[in-house]
């Protein structure tokens, strides 16, 4: 059964092209996916917690404590937004599954693209999460409707951006002769 599961993910969206004569086998490389949710979710952490301060004048543990808050209740939120390992755990435990799945998404996406389209995409994939964060899930989280601005609009989309060129650096085509 095990064997089977992963045949069936080893050739789910497999594509084979030509180039200069070699076979290219593009397909979603499972394992580059995740690392690049990863690296994009630790990026999109770093921006937030770095321009929250810089240009919005809040906490850098703001937006750690708005996320830690979608699993632990709003009595997480800020005031006080100060350091707390607890809630910065919480929101870790949210944070990078969200951005394995969101990046496992985009790199299914992104997979038989060359990089600069990739990067466009997930740049456009970026902006979508966060209208749909910021305006969708605001009936259930309605904390999110205070960071509707620039700074959340960029990282989302900056995190697109990561999500989509760490993917393409890390799925290599697999050439055969």
């Amino acid at each position: 059964m095990h064997w089977k599961l992963h045949q069936f993910f080893d050739n789910f969206n497999t594509e084979i092209i030509m180039n200069n004569g070699n076979v290219v086998e593009r397909s979603l490389q499972w394992k580059a996916a995740v690392w690049a949710g990863l690296i994009s979710g630790a990026a999109f952490m770093m921006l937030e917690m770095i321009l929250v301060p810089v240009f919005g004048g809040g906490s850098p543990w703001g937006p750690p404590r708005m996320i830690a808050a979608i699993a632990m209740g709003k009595g997480v939120l800020p005031p006080p937004a100060t350091f707390d390992i607890g809630v910065l755990m919480g929101a870790m435990a949210v944070h990078f599954p969200l951005s394995i799945v969101y990046s496992l998404i985009l790199a299914w996406i992104v997979a038989r693209f060359e990089m600069g389209v990739a990067v466009l995409i997930g740049a456009g994939f970026g902006l979508l999460l966060y209208l749909v964060n910021f305006y969708g899930f605001t009936a259930i989280f309605p904390w999110f409707a205070m960071a509707r601005n620039w700074i959340s609009i960029f990282s989302h989309i900056m995190f697109g951006v990561f999500a989509a060129a760490a993917y393409k650096q890390l799925a290599k085509p697999k050439f055969e002769s």
